[in-house]
Parts: structure tokens; sequence; C-alpha cells
């Protein structure tokens, strides 16, 4: 359900799956509808709900825009149906997790498309961090940077709060969710930013500090307004006690102190391993491997009941990250400040000495601590 870019993309891997038949589409657009059904065959509808009632079907792709998930995907768990959804997995944690217990309630299989946890290089830095070769994680940092919205004019749902959650449930889920795959979900959040660059309505860069109950942080750093980049590039790196890994599309970077048990096949200092040849073959490419894997893995979990790698579940818990980021921005902020901030009142010049007195002041106290510490 839902034919724009992401909804054509799932049902040509659909189309050609050898062990799935596409039996139906939905959008609202009759024309896409239309035009579908003409050159495919395949039988359309304007109307999801009269979809969901006049077939017989095993499970549904859900891929409209992001506003419309928990109620296309409610309708379809009330008629007892595997699903398949977009990320985000819906705006509002609570109604996400609401979906989750429904869901596991009724033994359906769930899941949401954040496509990075089947990039090969990042289930690779899974597998390293799970052997524990860098030992004891202490920080992470995680970035996701491209262009999305490079013009204040001519916006889509995408940047609109109420249809698609702006770049942090937009964008910075997929950076959010890479961390919960990797390391777990963070306990709390702290210092977050969200600024607006081109868009009216939703925030287009986000950063924030990432708290873990096992007594690491991180940060994050997202933005979807950045042309610097020819398309949306997610990287992770990880410091341990024992090394460093970095991990994007492309490669993974191990970096290791020294060889622990289980680091067979490794050398002191820096490894790298491609994606090209972590990646296992796919019967059908449309835009990466990783994408026609995560369909792959939803017809095998219907086939043997197993759990999916992002269930509501753990999608659920993406979202609760971002509604904390958002919170937290929302929060008032102090700050420690030189000298007096207002524009008017006394002259440069004495702010400036103010200033320079302030400095002198914590260089002198600084100096003395360091006088004192050596006598």
């Amino acid at each position: 359900m839902g034919l724009g870019k992401m909804g054509l993309s799932h049902q040509a891997i659909v189309n050609a799956h050898p062990d799935i038949r596409l039996v139906c589409v939905s959008d609202t657009s009759s024309y896409v509808v239309d035009v579908l059904s003409k050159y495919t065959g395949v039988k359309g509808y304007t109307d999801y709900r009269e979809m969901l009632a006049k077939e017989a079907l095993d499970c549904v792709l859900v891929a409209t825009p992001s506003r419309f998930h928990a109620e296309v995907v409610a309708a379809a768990l009330e008629r007892g149906l595997h699903v398949f959804c977009e990320k985000p997995f819906g705006l509002d944690p609570a109604a996400s997790f609401e979906l989750a217990e429904l869901a596991e309630r009724k033994h359906l299989v769930n899941q949401v498309g954040y496509h990075y946890r089947f990039v090969a290089a990042f289930t690779e830095a899974k597998r390293l961090l799970e052997r524990k070769l860098i030992g004891d994680v202490h920080h992470l940092r995680v970035e996701a940077y491209g262009p999305v919205v490079l013009r204040p004019k001519g916006s889509t749902w995408r940047s609109q709060k109420t249809e698609g959650g702006g770049c942090l449930f937009d964008y910075a889920c997929h950076a959010i969710d890479l961390v919960n795959y990797l390391v777990g979900r963070p306990m709390a959040v702290s210092g977050s930013v969200l600024n607006r660059v081109f868009s009216k309505d939703v925030d287009d860069e986000i950063y924030s500090t990432l708290h873990f109950s096992d007594g690491f942080q991180g940060q994050l750093a997202t933005n979807w307004s950045d042309e610097s980049y020819r398309k949306m590039s997610v990287r992770v790196s990880l410091w341990g006690s024992n090394g460093r890994i970095n991990a994007d599309r492309q490669e993974v970077q191990l970096y290791l102190r020294q060889l622990s048990p289980g680091a067979d096949g490794f050398n002191v200092g820096w490894n790298l391993r491609y994606t090209t040849e972590l990646t296992p073959p796919v019967w059908f490419y449309v835009r990466g491997e990783e994408y026609s894997a995560q369909i792959d893995h939803f017809v095998r979990c219907i086939e043997t009941g197993a759990t999916p790698l992002s269930s509501f579940r753990t999608a659920s818990d993406t979202n609760l990250v971002a509604a904390m980021m958002r919170s937290d921005a929302l929060k008032p902020r102090t700050a420690i400040e030189l000298g007096s901030r207002a524009p008017s009142g006394p002259s440069v010049s004495a702010r400036a000495a103010r200033r320079g007195s302030f400095v002198r002041g914590l260089f002198g106290r600084f100096t003395r601590d360091d006088q004192a510490e050596r006598r």
C-alpha cells in the first residue's frame, strides 16, 4: 500500500521474489493505480480498506506517508495479516508500542524497513562487537548526512511536521535504529538540538548526546540539508578498551590494540573488510542488496515463525528515542557565558575589558592551583 518511491521499489522486489505472488496494490492516486494495472496486470485499489475487505491476502507491505502508518497497520493486523511497514513506524511512540503488542498477541510477523540492519558492513560490525574484539565500548558516534531538503520551496509531505516528522523521524531514525541494533537503546539523551535550515515546519538537522545504561555515552549528528553529499551517507564509529570500529555502507574498519581470543584472521592495528566481499547475493537488485534482503527476511520469518531482525517493537524503541530528543530539545537551556551578552548597556570596550578580566581571573586560578600542586 502506497506507490511512491519506496512503494514502487518494494513492488518491483516483491514482484520478482520466487516464493511470493503480488496480488494487488493500493494508492490514493487513481492515475498511478491505473497505469500500474494497465502495464503489469496487477489489480489496483484507491482505498486500502476496500482492498483489505475484498482480497484474500497473507501479508501486506505498507509504504504510505508516515502519518498513515499506524491506521493502515492496525487495519491489517485486525484482519490477521503479517505486516511489513516502511520506517518510521508511525510518529507516536505510544501508538507504536500498542501495535507491537497487538501483533505479538496475534502471533503475526511484523517488520519495519530499517534496511541498514541488512547492510553487510553494519552486520559485520555487530558480529565484531558481540565477539568483544574491541573490548568494552566506552564511546560511539553515529552520523547521517544527505541532500534531501535543499531549498525552502517545493516541499513534500516529508517536510511537514504532521505528515513525515521531519529529519528527526524520517532521517535521524536510521541512525538511532542503527545505534539500538549495535549496542542497545540509550536510556537518556541530553543537549539535543533540532535546527531548521530550509524547512519552515520541521527540523533539518539534529544533534544529541546519548547516555547508555552501561555508563558509556555517544553522539548523534544528522543533517538532510547537506548538499556536500550526493546521497544519504550513514557512518558509525565505536571506541572500546581494545580498539575501534568504523563502519559505513562501503566498508568496516577494525583497529585492534592487541589480539584477543576469537580474533583469528585479524591483525594488530587496522583491518579492513569491504561490503562487496561480505554481502550475500540477492535474486533482484533495486538500489542496494539490503532492500531485497530485508523483504526476503520478512518472507522467511513468515515461513518459520521467527521474529524479524527489525520488528515493530525495536522500531518502537527507535520512535521512543526520537521523541526523547524532541522533548529534550524543547527544554530551557543554561550556559556559561564570557562577559555580558546584552547588545545594549556598556560599551564594546567595557564589555571586552570585563571579558578579559574574567579570562585572566580564570587563568590565574588555574595557575595558582598548578603552583599549589607542585608545592
